[in-house]
């Protein structure tokens, strides 16, 4: 299952696929999403952006040759883009594979699965230069942006290493583009459509939430048992039962779930959000989901964060 293996990051640190304790959405009518870092959008086989919008998926051939794009009815090779100075930036796709390896120039073979928790880091690369770029800043070093981020220059340099060739020495990057470069790797090019089961008082807050759209996810199909509730309006969403999740999700293409209900049928209903083609689920549930290797999972559990926390709230004197 592919949310029980850990991955090893190039610090050699182990990470796990699974995520819990995090805070990615509201967990209460008064909560907003407080940590992008704890959350990722689904792998997709896709390239880099500088335009921000979708870009054209890499196709392999048949006799394992290198991906090449899809244009019209005619594939031309291409592993590069071109950054706001017109220089040449290495692409990969979603899975890490070098584009065109020796045969284009760039890159070399297949450099294997990214870590997890890379693709974990991402949204927050994506946050702080879109804050940096509409503050006017144009471009930024790896120091500088370590220093807004918390992290080390060098871990930047290498989280960055897995996508491509990105900045320049002594230039830094350029932050308008590699905004767009790591927002079209996580796929946040485009709208995903998102599926709600799940309509008490956290339930109806993440309906509610309004910080969802502007970020790339539109909730657009809600669920609940409760005959009182199902047959109701949300934020101009009609409430279905859950008997309708798997035929309503099949129809409409959503490939994202959030699971909101409580612990006894939250393995349920992830069954039927698979079935009807769910690809990765966020889960509020205090239980943990089973669900096939293709299916990625980010657990939220409010009350595990803060029994972890008090771990470190002993009796040793705090400093002045």
């Amino acid at each position: 299952m592919r949310t029980a293996r850990g991955d090893q990051d190039r610090d050699g640190g182990v990470e796990s696929r699974r995520e819990t304790g995090g805070t990615d959405a509201p967990t209460g009518p008064q909560s907003g999403i407080s940590d992008p870092s704890r959350s990722s959008a689904p792998h997709r086989n896709g390239l880099t952006s500088n335009a921000g919008h979708a870009s054209p998926r890499p196709h392999r051939g048949s006799n394992g040759s290198p991906p090449v794009l899809a244009t019209g009815d005619v594939p031309v090779p291409s592993f590069t883009e071109l950054d706001a100075d017109g220089d040449a930036v290495e692409l990969v796709d979603a899975h890490g594979r070098r584009l065109g390896g020796d045969a284009a120039g760039v890159g070399g073979g297949d450099a294997g699965p990214i870590p997890d928790i890379v693709i974990r880091r991402l949204p927050v690369y994506v946050r702080t230069l879109r804050a940096l770029r509409d503050r006017g800043v144009a471009s930024v070093s790896s120091d500088e942006l370590a220093d807004h981020i918390g992290v080390t220059a060098a871990q930047i340099r290498r989280d960055l290493s897995y996508f491509g060739k990105f900045g320049k020495q002594g230039k830094g990057y350029d932050t308008a583009f590699l905004a767009d470069a790591i927002a079209g790797i996580l796929g946040l090019d485009r709208q995903w459509d998102v599926a709600l089961a799940g309509l008490g008082n956290l339930g109806r807050a993440i309906a509610r939430y309004r910080g969802f759209r502007a970020s790339a996810f539109d909730i657009v199909a809600l669920f609940d048992r409760n005959p009182d509730q199902t047959g109701s309006v949300v934020e101009g969403i009609p409430v279905l039962g859950e008997d309708m999740i798997t035929e309503t999700i099949r129809a409409r293409g959503i490939r994202i779930g959030i699971v909101a209900v409580p612990a006894a049928s939250a393995q349920a209903v992830a069954d039927a959000m698979v079935a009807g083609g769910v690809r990765a689920l966020l889960n509020y549930a205090p239980v943990v989901l089973k669900v096939p290797p293709h299916v990625t999972v980010r657990e939220i559990d409010p009350v595990s964060a803060l029994q972890s926390m008090t771990y470190y709230l002993g009796d040793e004197d705090v400093p002045d």
